[in-house]
């Protein structure tokens, strides 16, 4: 079972005892969850300890750990060195691939976004997701067009009204998403680790300062489902990043999409992506495993998903 564990309070301490992760405050136990269930570590408190031994059991396991801003945004991440057994010959096929491999990659990410996106405002009947949809058709090898942009600025105004802003400095819904993307972006990191890919080799991403060039390319289609849970918090009275907030945002990992004509956690369809992705640099020949647009329905069950697997 795939879980992310997210540590907000101040004044704790983690460590590993016999496959656990302990956590205590003055020498006291708080909780205990198993390793082997952990698929990311988000610490947000800012007086937080823990042990080297424990780094090396989530690395081990290959779990990474995401240190966070006040802002909930990452700003350092531990992953591990190795990942896939066959993580040589992996990266250096991702190395080798011909530019336009990447190029045609990064269309299919971006069509796949924006059809989320459009999808999302179908479901909320929006007018704009007809025109999101003929957006993602345009979109060509590389997206030179930067479609990615042009729909986000109909995207947002369209799902959050028309004073909303992406700001990721600013406080309430753009906190709340800050947070939701940050899950996904371990879980995709997570994946793209466990698949044998070099995480920092992007197919758009190329800022030579960002680790997780790879995962934040991949995560993009999954960005939509936050904005979908984060839209109902809010509809839900939900203002900031409090504790049920990132209980549902956690949980949305656990949510089903369609994978292929069968139903999915949205961490395993993170897993077949990247999984997907390395076979296409071995073989040179693309085919992302891409998960379906929800339908309205399945849209409303995973924006009201809670922890335990029902909806409310």
């Amino acid at each position: 079972m795939d879980r992310i564990v997210d540590i907000a309070t101040d004044n704790l301490h983690l460590s590993a005892y016999r496959g656990l992760l302990l956590v205590s405050r003055d020498g006291q136990e708080q909780g205990r969850v198993a390793l082997d269930d952990i698929a990311a570590l988000i610490v947000h408190a800012h007086r937080v300890s823990w042990t080297t031994n424990l780094v090396v059991e989530l690395a081990g396991r290959g779990a990474i750990m995401i240190l966070c801003g006040s802002n909930h945004a990452p700003v350092a991440v531990t992953m591990p060195l190795s990942g896939h057994h066959a993580q040589n010959a992996r990266m250096r096929a991702q190395w080798d691939i011909p530019r336009p491999f990447f190029k045609q990659a990064w269309k299919r990410i971006v069509a796949h976004k924006v059809r989320m996106q459009a999808s999302l405002l179908d479901a909320h009947g929006r007018d704009e997701a007809q025109a999101l949809y003929l957006m993602a058709d345009r979109v060509r090898s590389g997206d030179p067009d930067n479609i990615e942009a042009q729909a986000a600025r109909r995207y947002w105004t369209a799902l959050f009204g028309p004073d909303f802003r992406r700001d990721r400095q600013a406080e309430g819904v753009n906190a709340m998403l800050n947070y939701g993307y940050t899950v996904m972006r371990a879980m995709v990191a997570r994946s793209v680790v466990a698949s044998g890919l070099h995480p920092s080799i992007g197919l758009h991403h190329a800022n030579r300062l960002n680790s997780f060039a790879l995962a934040d390319d991949l995560v993009e289609p999954f960005r939509p489902l936050v904005d979908a849970v984060v839209w109902q918090m809010q509809a839900d009275g939900v203002a900031s990043v409090d504790s049920d907030c990132k209980a549902r945002l956690t949980a949305i990992i656990a949510a089903d999409l369609d994978l292929e004509g069968a139903s999915s956690p949205v961490s395993v369809a993170a897993q077949r992506l990247a999984q997907s992705l390395a076979a296409s640099f071995e073989n040179n020949d693309l085919s992302l495993a891409l998960f379906a647009p929800p339908s309205p329905l399945s849209w409303a069950r995973i924006a009201r998903h809670i922890p335990d697997g029902e909806t409310r």
